[in-house]
């Protein structure tokens, strides 16, 4: 998938991520819902989006996803970094996205990260390599 065919690939069908259940931590309220509305259209069961690490923690323990996608930066100064590891460590699939160019994370605590803005065909390819 090339970042310039991701329109193809929802036409086309190609992305369809039924079945799977997906975390939402993103503090911009329109990211967070163009998020939600694209994962629904291919088929995904959306949990959030939230907007606080407290808020994705809350949210977790009700429904357990299969992969989440994690704003690094959120509102306040918050840093999604312990929730991450939590994420991590419960073999949750973790795309981390930020507007900035470096994320202070251990090695594989987080299976992708994308710089903000965020290239559509890459964001689905993260998803459907779990």
């Amino acid at each position: 998938m090339s970042s310039s065919n991701s329109q193809d690939t929802l036409e086309g069908g190609s992305a369809d991520l039924s079945g799977m259940r997906i975390l939402i931590v993103e503090d911009s309220w329109h990211i967070g819902a163009a998020l939600k509305s694209l994962l629904r259209a291919l088929g995904a069961d959306v949990i959030g989006p939230a907007a606080s690490v407290a808020e994705a923690e809350s949210l977790v323990a009700d429904q357990l996803p299969d992969a989440a996608i994690v704003d690094f930066n959120l509102r306040g100064g918050e840093l999604a970094g312990d929730l991450i590891d939590k994420l991590s460590e419960r073999a949750i699939r973790v795309i981390v996205m930020s507007g900035y160019a470096t994320v202070p994370l251990a090695p594989g605590k987080a299976a992708v990260i994308l710089q903000k803005p965020v290239v559509e065909s890459e964001l689905l390819a993260a998803l459907q390599s779990s």
